[in-house]
């Protein structure tokens, strides 16, 4: 099926992280569009705005279609400039805080950057001290602070642990290590010592044995490591492993990276460090 192209413009008088991830959710409903996406953070003046509306009629001159614009601007006299372009406005603001003021009885405070701002100190740093433990306890190295960890992710090289854990760091301040189970390990059907004392903090990640084929191919192509045959040994071992010694695990073959990191947390019982 032919894509025809559109142009979306995420619009935000902070860092557009919001107006990006709410409008990205939506927009994947969608089929048959290719988006052209541009971000704009930091819109907070008039100036920039009008500059900013040329860009959205250049943009609908060129698809032949007006683009769409998610907006979390907070300045009504900005969105009311970008309202006079050619384009389709969904102000998140405008659909959520009439009603939630009426709930509440009282008015918004129009405080441009909070939800990722400073406010909520504690959180905030627990966050950045997990961003450090992720990389201090990287594959395998300094195994005598695993009893620190939040979770211990285990699985063969290139099922995704790293990228993982430095999620669940920065997302939700986790404090993640991770051990990698090798060829050395296999000959025989037992978790390695360092990780017996902390086996409750394990969590296994897997994936088909063609998909790790693939990952690794493109790390050192045409080797032994890269082996398809290869591949389904370790993969075989290392679930049978995971049954035998009640680790839960995940296969991540067809999951992003969000939703690996919300399943481990959700299976294990880990409480998010986002908000106070």
């Amino acid at each position: 099926m032919t894509k025809h192209k559109r142009t979306v413009f995420y619009v935000s008088d902070r860092t557009g992280i919001t107006a990006e991830t709410l409008g990205h959710s939506l927009l994947t409903q969608f089929d048959g569009i290719e988006w052209e996406k541009i971000n704009v953070p930091f819109l907070d003046d008039i100036a920039k705005a009008h500059r900013l509306v040329e860009r959205i009629n250049h943009a609908a001159k060129l698809d032949g279609y007006r683009p769409l614009v998610f907006s979390t601007l907070l300045k009504p006299d900005i969105l009311e400039v970008i309202r006079q372009a050619n384009c389709r406005v969904y102000d998140f603001f405008e659909t959520f805080i009439s009603s939630i003021e009426e709930e509440l009885h009282q008015p918004f405070v129009r405080i441009a950057g909070r939800s990722h701002g400073l406010q909520y100190h504690l959180k905030y740093f627990k966050r950045i001290a997990a961003i450090n433990y992720v990389l201090a306890h990287d594959d395998g190295v300094n195994p005598k602070n695993f009893t620190e960890a939040d979770i211990i992710l285990v699985g063969v090289s290139r099922t995704g642990k790293t990228p993982t854990c430095l999620y669940l760091a920065l997302q939700y301040g986790i404090a993640a290590a991770n051990y990698p189970l090798t060829q050395d390990d296999m000959p025989k059907m037992q978790l390695p010592k360092i990780l017996e004392p902390i086996k409750d903090k394990l969590f296994g990640l897997t994936l088909s044995a063609s998909q790790l084929h693939l990952i690794r191919q493109e790390r050192r192509p045409n080797s032994q490591y890269a082996a398809l045959t290869q591949c389904q040994r370790e993969i075989q071992w290392q679930e049978s492993l995971f049954q035998l010694f009640d680790i839960p695990y995940l296969d991540t073959t067809n999951i992003s990276i969000e939703e690996i990191s919300a399943t481990i947390l959700d299976r294990r019982g880990l409480k998010r460090q986002l908000y106070g």
